[in-house]
C-alpha cells in the first residue's frame, strides 16, 4: 500500500490527521485549478474548501481507480462551475448573427514564444467567459462537449468561444499583454 493509498485508509477510518495530511498534499494544485477558473482569491479558498469538505464527506466513496487529486479537483471544478453560474457570466456573445469560427486561425502562432508568466498573465487578461472556457479545455483537458454540458451550453458556442479566447490570448501576447 502506497502513501496515498494509507491516507486514504486512514480517512476511511476517521483519521484527523490523514485528513490534514491529504489536504496539505493536494490543496495547491485543487487551488490553481479553481482560480484559473473563478479569478477571484477569496472566492477560490472557499471553493477549495468546500470542495475538500465534500470530497471528506463521500471519502467511503472514493474508488482507487481514479486517483484523489484528479477526484477533488473534478468536485472543484464542479463547485467553481456553479460559483460562475450564480454569478450569471454570459457565455453568448451579444452579437446577434452567428459567424462562423474558420478553423485556421488568423495569427501565426508559431512566431510567438513566450514564457508560462507570461501566457498565464495573458490568460487572466481573457474575458471571464473566455477565460473559463479556456482553462477548462485547454488547461484542465476536459473535452468540449462535457464543458457544453456542464456550462448549460451548445457545442458550437463552447467551440466558438474556445476560438475566440484563443485569439484574444494570441492578440494579447502579440501585445505585449
Amino acid at each position: 500500500m502506497n502513501k496515498q493509498e494509507e491516507l486514504i485508509a486512514r480517512c476511511k477510518q476517521g483519521d484527523p490527521s490523514a485528513y490534514t495530511d491529504l489536504y496539505n498534499e493536494h490543496a495547491g494544485a485543487v487551488y490553481n485549478s479553481i482560480i484559473r477558473l473563478v479569478g477571484h482569491t477569496a472566492e477560490a479558498e472557499d471553493i477549495l474548501q468546500e470542495s475538500f469538505v465534500a470530497a471528506f464527506q463521500r471519502i467511503a466513496s472514493f474508488a482507487p481507480t481514479v486517483g484523489f487529486r484528479a477526484w477533488v479537483k473534478r468536485i472543484a471544478i464542479n463547485k467553481s462551475i456553479d460559483w460562475i453560474r450564480k454569478q450569471k457570466l454570459s457565455f453568448v456573445e451579444l452579437d446577434t448573427h452567428f459567424v462562423a469560427v474558420p478553423e485556421e486561425t488568423s495569427i501565426d502562432e508559431s512566431a510567438f514564444q513566450f514564457t508560462m508568466d507570461a501566457i498565464a498573465t495573458a490568460i487572466e487578461l481573457l474575458p471571464d467567459n473566455y477565460r473559463t472556457i479556456f482553462n477548462l479545455y485547454a488547461v484542465e483537458n476536459i473535452p468540449q462537449a462535457e464543458i457544453a454540458k456542464m456550462l448549460g451550453l451548445e457545442n458550437t458556442v463552447v467551440r466558438t468561444q474556445y476560438h475566440r479566447a484563443k485569439q484574444k490570448l494570441l492578440m494579447i501576447l502579440a501585445k505585449g499583454g
